[in-house]
């Protein structure tokens, strides 16, 4: 079955940086587009960042944009997120999220409706 298995979460110092991963399985992952969504207790979750089958499309939420930066490794059934100049609202349980989109994008962040989820992983942005 697919997994997706988030890590590289944590506490952090505003302006810091942290990396999270995601290790993929149970699926042809050069085929699936990627994305990266947050949540806070009492709020929608919200999606953050999406990438193509190849790597080089890539949408990012304005909230993020210019200081996060998602990517991917195919040979590794990886994806990441280099989260830079963190702020206390970046506060939030990080989830990856796979859609077998088959080589196809979307024009906008909300288009991106993936069918599978990891379990997520912490990120507590405080001084």
């Amino acid at each position: 079955q697919v997994q997706l298995v988030e890590s590289g979460g944590g506490s952090i110092q505003p302006g810091g940086s942290l990396r999270l991963s995601c290790a993929a399985s149970g699926l042809t992952y050069r085929h699936v587009c990627m994305g990266w969504f947050r949540q806070t207790p009492g709020k929608e979750r919200e999606g953050i960042a999406i990438i193509s089958t190849s790597g080089r499309g890539t949408l990012y939420a304005d909230s993020v944009e210019g200081r996060f930066t998602i990517s991917r490794d195919n040979a590794k059934n990886m994806l990441y997120l280099q989260m830079n100049s963190v702020l206390p609202e970046d506060t939030a349980m990080y989830y990856c999220a796979a859609d077998p989109c088959g080589g196809g994008w979307y024009d906008r962040l909300s288009k991106f409706q993936p069918p599978y989820w990891g379990q997520g992983t912490q990120v507590t942005v405080s001084s």
